[in-house]
């Protein structure tokens, strides 16, 4: 019975944890870029009470007889599917059509640590850099030559003050009229990062991620190419699927229900236990 109730005790910490992990999708529902999560289950170890036995000459063999111990978390694996691309006309929204994730950086030289996101609706600062909604710099390929291509030097995307008909094309080029020779010239071209696994990768706040040991290192390339194209005045929104969180949402908690049961039941077993000796 003392076995029963732990093993019904594993099921509500579980079910527990999918029922937070569902909770954070149903949160997330309209938050841009965010990518929704999934929580498995894996069962325990199991107490074996009689050993498997092979066919003999009287005998035709015998299977093994274990009692489970439970369950415990198996993943909480991320699902990286593309969310649906929402119409905003902003200037400097922007959506990935592909598996890139822009790069981003905390630092104003670009030397820091480097973070990866699918939120595009970026804004700039009072120098013109390009940013996120956060603050964090917007890591792009400096703009050279004539006419002007993508150089294999990072660096910050940086639109004058002044300056009009601001663009950004499907190769990552944002481009702009500029206020003193009133030509169009290229601040620089935006970086997409391609993972072995991204699902590999972890989740950091502000809708950033960050490398992982099991991510594999990042491929960094101009947009345009593999990593996909960029769509000007779009953002990505959740790939939330409420349906199907709702519906996770009911599993937890029967989940959760059928295992407090069991406890029930296992305390009025103990208790009928106990009053034998009256």
């Amino acid at each position: 019975m003392m076995r029963g109730m732990f093993a019904a005790i594993s099921g509500l910490r579980t079910h527990q944890v999918m029922m937070d992990v569902t909770a954070n999708d149903i949160a997330n529902a309209n938050t841009i870029g965010y990518k929704s999560a999934r929580a498995t289950f894996k069962d325990s170890l199991a107490q074996m009470q009689r050993g498997a036995a092979a066919p003999g000459g009287a005998q035709g063999g015998a299977n093994a007889a274990q009692v489970g111990l439970g369950v415990q978390l198996g993943s909480i694996d991320n699902q990286m599917g593309g969310g649906a691309l929402q119409n905003t006309g902003g200037t400097f929204d922007v959506a990935v059509q592909g598996d890139g994730m822009f790069v981003i950086s905390n630092s104003q030289d670009l030397s820091g640590a480097r973070a990866f996101t699918r939120a595009g609706n970026f804004t700039t600062n009072a120098n013109g850099d390009l940013i996120t909604q956060e603050g964090s710099y917007v890591v792009g390929f400096t703009a050279t030559g004539t006419p002007p291509q993508a150089s294999t030097t990072p660096g910050k995307i940086n639109v004058p003050d002044g300056a009009t008909s601001i663009s950004i094309s499907q190769d990552g080029a944002v481009s702009y009229i500029d206020p003193t020779t009133k030509e169009r010239a290229v601040a620089g071209y935006m970086q997409l990062a391609r993972f072995a696994n991204p699902a590999g990768l972890e989740r950091s706040a502000g809708n950033q991620w960050i490398e992982s040991p099991n991510s594999g290192a990042a491929q960094i390339s101009q947009a345009g190419g593999e990593a996909g194209k960029t769509m000007s005045g779009m953002v990505e929104m959740s790939n939330v699927d409420l349906a199907a969180a709702f519906t996770n949402m009911i599993t937890a908690q029967r989940g959760f229900q059928a295992s407090s049961r069991v406890i029930s039941t296992s305390d009025e077993m103990l208790q009928d236990l106990v009053n034998i000796k009256r």
